[in-house]
């Protein structure tokens, strides 16, 4: 049975007005006057919380109304990021973690096939290999995209999922405003500003297992709302999938997730009856651990072997150098660049390595306008605390306002000078959450409730100033999306001449590109290799001696560093000169690993000609050159 007064969609059925009690969760009133507040309708405008109006089609049938909705943000999606979707035919960006999430779509295909363990692998960082369970290895959006990848390839996989994520986080986001909100025009609005926000969408193109993993924050919030209005098992199964399925998405994401939850569910477990509001919270807490008990597993095993750990040093230098300016957090997109608005000093400006931290200016005065128009809501506080808990959070342990930076109550934490009063120097402290060394992540939750908020701004001009509401879609337009750095440009998904030699070797020969290196965030070896190795490597099924990795396992640093090959590789990449024994052991242990290939990239004159060099003293002799890749195979296998 639906509650009373409420439709299979959340929508108020004729005859009964919707208002929300103190915790935000909806209260009707069958029969009584519907009550008003300053967001609400004027008693002449046609109000949001009394008889669904129309007979259409589109009325009739919500399934429709929902399509039209989620293809619409799909193409809006599109639209924002553009050119990015085109693309798709054979482009990918030129990065390393493209190449590790089609790297990934391809392994999890692999594994799934075999029957095989995917978080394990000797795939990558060859003959060492790597546990995968802090890996970025999102092994929900890679089995759910098997057919695409076994189809047409895992470059294809990953541009798809690219292409509609900002769609898919838009209508995530609506669907939890239409619980919220009255009408569709402010839920829409909401879905607009979260899915289409410069954050989320950049993050859709370069970081796409943070995108994947913030897509869950509306889904979580969705079902755990659902589960407080109708407490029972459907629910709870419902809340615990959500929560499960974020675990097996993106790791990080799903600490969030799991806060979220947490603070949705709390207000609500601890007022009377206490009782008959465990089981169902238990039952989905259950269902949560069995759906993401691989992942679980997976981490455990990684943290057993000491493939958890990082340098305490790295970590203390991220948590000071994440923090995101406070000029740049409610600044314009830096989509407007080109307008002439930087000398204002309200458009980001800020590092964009590692996203576009800042909620946008437009978005950040409709919520703030929002608060103002339902203060009365108990839940429109609550959204605005989580709001501004989020923005100080991601301060970082410092706090930086334009070129200043301040500590006060300075104090010493993993080597570095931290402030006490900064939020986030405490967050990382409590256990777990130590390796959530980007506080600017932490925005990508915030957003959520602004966007509420910000929709609700909407909803009250779509009754009082209709007008309003196409000047606020334009600004919004203006300021969302982002379709790329500049810097960033595209690597093809495939290189066969150069490729299709390797691939006819069914040898299972490691191939080592030059430069020759081990990267994550928070260790690695070697130096920065070319993002179109691990690409190659899904179309010729190789070991590949390089690979980039979440987070580095300690025993795979230390596996590649007893290895002779690889040690005085990484000496010849800074220009040093090996020893005769030196090469003469390097050369045995290249046999022993069976190195089949050195692939040497981006040819630069002085560096290469000592690569060259080494390449010669271990035994290897060039081969082919294509796609102005130099190719070298052992002397004894030409």
């Amino acid at each position: 049975m639906e509650p009373a007064g409420l439709d299979r969609q959340g929508q108020v059925t004729p005859g009964a007005a919707r208002t929300l009690d103190p915790d935000g969760s909806a209260a009707v009133a069958g029969g009584q006057a519907p009550t008003t507040s300053p967001a609400g309708p004027s008693p002449a405008d046609p109000s949001p919380a009394g008889p669904v109006r129309g007979g259409g089609v589109l009325t009739r049938h919500p399934v429709t109304i929902h399509l039209a909705v989620l293809l619409g943000f799909i193409a809006a999606g599109i639209a924002a990021t553009w050119p990015r979707a085109s693309d798709l035919p054979g482009r990918l960006p030129a990065t390393r973690d493209a190449g590790s999430y089609v790297w990934g779509f391809w392994w999890v295909a692999r594994q799934v096939e075999h029957f095989s363990n995917p978080w394990f692998t000797r795939y990558i960082a060859a003959p060492t290999g790597a546990q995968l369970g802090l890996h970025a290895l999102m092994p929900l959006p890679d089995v759910l995209m098997m057919p695409v990848t076994i189809i047409f390839g895992p470059s294809a996989s990953y541009n798809l999922l690219c292409i509609v994520m900002p769609g898919l986080l838009s209508y995530a986001m609506y669907r939890v405003a239409r619980l919220w909100l009255p009408s569709q025009v402010g839920a829409i609005a909401a879905g607009a500003f979260f899915g289409l926000s410069t954050m989320l969408t950049w993050r859709a193109w370069y970081h796409l297992n943070l995108a994947a993993g913030v897509l869950f924050f509306p889904l979580a919030l969705e079902a755990a709302v659902r589960l407080r209005r109708r407490p029972g098992w459907r629910q709870a199964l419902v809340l615990g999938l959500v929560v499960g399925a974020a675990l097996l998405t993106d790791q990080e994401m799903a600490v969030l997730v799991l806060i979220l939850t947490g603070l949705a569910l709390l207000p609500w477990l601890l007022r009377p009856p206490v009782a008959a509001k465990l089981w169902p919270a238990a039952l989905a807490a259950l269902v949560a651990g069995l759906v993401a008990s691989p992942q679980i597993l997976a981490v455990i095993r990684q943290t057993r072997a000491g493939g958890a750990t990082s340098p305490l040093h790295a970590l203390g230098t991220s948590y000071v150098v994440s923090g995101v300016n406070l000029t740049d957090m409610f600044a314009i997109s830096p989509r407007l660049d080109g307008l002439g608005l930087k000398g204002l000093g309200i458009v980001y400006h800020g590092p964009t390595g590692d996203g576009i931290p800042t909620f946008g200016l437009v978005l950040t005065v409709l919520a703030v306008f929002g608060l103002v128009l339902v203060w009365r809501r108990r839940s429109a506080w609550l959204l605005a605390l989580l709001w501004l808990g989020c923005a100080a959070l991601a301060l970082g342990s410092v706090l930086k306002i334009g070129p200043h930076v301040f500590i006060p109550e300075a104090e010493r934490f993993d080597g570095q000078r931290v402030s006490a009063v900064m939020p986030y120097t405490w967050f990382v402290r409590i256990p777990v959450l130590s390796g959530f060394r980007e506080a600017s992540r932490i925005m990508m939750l915030g957003i959520m409730p602004a966007a509420l908020l910000a929709g609700a701004a909407v909803d009250w001009l779509r009754y009082h100033a209709v007008s309003a509401v196409i000047v606020v879609a334009a600004l919004g337009a203006l300021e969302a999306g982002w379709s790329g750095n500049s810097s960033i440009g595209t690597m093809p998904t495939a290189l066969p001449a150069l490729d299709r030699p390797i691939a006819a070797d069914h040898s299972g020969s490691i191939v080592v590109d030059v430069p020759y290196g081990i990267r994550g965030g928070t260790n690695f070896t070697g130096s920065g290799f070319d993002p179109d190795a691990q690409v190659l490597a899904t179309a010729d099924g190789h070991p590949r001696a390089v690979g980039f990795i979440s987070r580095v396992p300690a025993p795979t640093v230390a596996g590649l560093d007893r290895d002779a090959f690889y040690v005085r590789l990484v000496a010849a990449e800074d220009g040093e000169r090996s020893t005769p024994a030196q090469l003469a052991a390097a050369q045995l242990n290249a046999r022993q690993m069976n190195i089949g290939w050195v692939l040497l990239w981006n040819w630069n004159g002085g560096q290469n000609r000592a690569i060259i060099r080494y390449m010669r003293g271990t035994g290897f002799r060039l081969d082919y050159t294509a796609d102005g890749v130099k190719v070298y195979r052992p002397a004894s296998r030409l």
